[in-house]
């Protein structure tokens, strides 16, 4: 099962604060025992949303609003890629995880869907070029 750990943002990574020495050291020690035991594919912080910016689309079209956006708790300052045996294996994770932000931490986990997901819409064709594309990316990474 693979799923995608969401940090949530809050006013001190908004700001681009940077992380304590010592976060940065629990977070790369966290980090090192996950890839040792398989689990983190991927993970990486994000820069602060008046660093970004969003595309909304519509039928007419799209319109771009460049950041930063509002409401630092809804926002994302951070992400892993695991690959678990089940939510409750990701959960059991995340528990350990270091605290990672000053005053409180929300940390979300969202099972990622898989091709299988999709039932019949998944043609053989569709299922060909899925397969195709995920080979191509893994061995670009």
């Amino acid at each position: 099962m693979r799923v995608m750990i969401l940090i949530k943002a809050d006013k001190n990574t908004e700001a681009g604060v940077p992380p304590s020495e010592q976060l940065l050291t629990d977070m790369m020690n966290f980090n090192e025992e996950l890839v040792s035991a398989g689990v983190m594919q991927n993970g990486d912080g994000l820069t602060p949303t008046s660093q970004g910016a969003r595309v909304h689309f519509t039928k007419d079209g799209h319109t771009v609003e460049k950041g930063p956006f509002p409401e630092p708790g809804q926002l994302i300052c951070g992400f892993w890629l695991w690959t678990v045996d089940s939510l409750d294996d990701a959960i059991a994770w995340v528990k350990k995880c270091p605290f990672p932000l000053e005053d409180q931490a929300e940390l979300e986990i969202r099972p990622l869907y898989e091709i299988e997901d999709f039932g019949d819409a998944v043609t053989p064709e569709v299922a060909e070029q899925h397969d195709r594309l995920l080979s191509k990316t893994q061995s670009a990474a």
